[in-house]
C-alpha cells in the first residue's frame, strides 16, 4: 500500500527479537553477575544464621576460665593448711618444717617447691635431697633424706662427718657408731707434694664408702700415709693392708672372704685383691 512503511527487524515494536548488545545476559560470552556471598555458621528456619549458641559456648568458656583462675588463687579453698615432713633419722621433723617456712594460707598452686627445696638444703647441710610435693586440696608434703657419714675427722674434742661424696656436713660432739676415723699421716710420704691432703682425703672417703657394711661396723680407724698406703684398723686390735683405694670394692669382697675364713688371724692383706694374705692368730 503506499504510504506505508515497514520497521527495520529488531527494532522495538516490530515482532523481531530485541538485538543483543555486548552487555546483555543472554549472550554468549557475557559476565555473569557475582552469586550472593553465603553465610557460614548455623542456619535456622529461611536459612538464616544462628549465632546464639556459638555466643553463649564462649560466654561460658570465659565464666569457667574466670572461675577456675578465681578458685586457684582468689578463694579460700586450695591453700595450704597442712606441711608434713617424713624421712628423718637425726634430724627431727620439725627442723626440717622450720627449714622450709612453707607460707600457710597461701594458694596451694602458687607454692615454688624448688625453693622450698633449695631452702632446706641450703639450712640443713645434713639433708641430701628434699622431695617437695602438693597433696591436695590443702597439704604440702617434704620427703628428706639424709647424708649418711662413711668417715669422721676429728676436730678438737668434736668430729666432723663426712659422706661418701666427700661433702662435710656436720660437725658432732659424739662419734656416731659404726663410723672409722681418719688418721692422716702423710707429712713425710714421698708422695706428698703430688697428693696433698685433700686428695689423701678423698681417697680415705673412698675406701671407707666402698667397705662392705659388716666390715665397716668393724672398722674402727682408716689410717693414710700416703696415696698407696692405707691401713684399716679393725676392732680386737686387728690391722688390714689396704693399698691404695683402687679397686676398693673388690679388695672389699677379698676381706669380706678373709675374715670369715681366718676369723682369729690378727692382720689381713688385700692390697693386691686377687692374692690376698693373713698372718697372725
Amino acid at each position: 500500500m503506499a504510504g506505508a512503511t515497514t520497521a527495520p527487524r529488531g527494532t522495538p515494536g516490530s515482532g523481531g527479537s530485541p538485538r543483543k548488545g555486548p552487555g546483555s545476559p543472554g549472550r554468549p560470552g557475557a559476565p555473569k553477575p557475582p552469586a550472593p556471598a553465603r553465610r557460614s555458621g548455623p542456619r535456622g528456619p529461611g536459612g538464616r544464621v544462628r549465632r546464639g549458641p556459638v555466643l553463649a559456648a564462649l560466654v561460658a568458656a570465659a565464666l569457667l576460665a574466670g572461675g577456675g583462675t578465681w578458685l586457684l588463687y582468689g578463694s579460700s579453698w586450695l591453700r595450704v593448711e597442712k606441711v608434713t615432713a617424713a624421712g628423718t633419722e637425726v634430724l627431727t621433723a620439725e627442723q626440717v618444717l622450720a627449714a622450709a617456712a612453707v607460707p600457710v594460707g597461701a594458694p596451694l598452686v602458687s607454692v615454688d617447691t624448688d625453693e622450698i627445696e633449695s631452702r632446706v638444703r641450703g639450712r640443713l647441710p645434713r639433708i641430701d635431697s628434699v622431695d617437695v610435693v602438693r597433696a591436695w586440696p590443702h597439704g604440702i608434703g617434704l620427703k628428706v633424706t639424709e647424708r649418711k657419714p662413711v668417715l669422721l675427722i676429728k676436730k678438737g674434742t668434736d668430729f666432723v662427718e663426712v659422706d661418701a661424696s666427700g661433702v662435710r656436713f656436720d660437725t658432732v660432739v659424739k662419734a656416731p657408731a659404726g663410723v672409722p676415723v681418719l688418721e692422716l699421716n702423710a707429712g713425710r710420704s714421698p708422695s706428698a707434694r703430688r697428693f696433698d691432703e685433700e686428695r689423701l682425703l678423698h681417697e680415705a672417703v673412698l675406701v671407707a664408702g666402698s667397705l662392705p657394711p659388716a666390715v665397716a661396723k668393724e672398722t674402727v680407724q682408716v689410717k693414710v700415709g700416703s696415696y698407696d698406703s692405707v691401713v684399716l684398723e679393725l676392732t680386737r686390735g686387728r690391722t688390714v693392708a689396704w693399698g691404695s683405694g683402687e679397686q676398693s670394692d673388690a679388695k672389699g669382697r677379698a676381706l669380706t672372704a678373709l675374715l670369715k675364713a681366718a676369723p682369729k688371724a690378727g692382720h689381713f692383706d688385700v692390697s693386691i685383691p686377687t692374692a690376698p694374705a693373713v698372718s697372725g692368730s
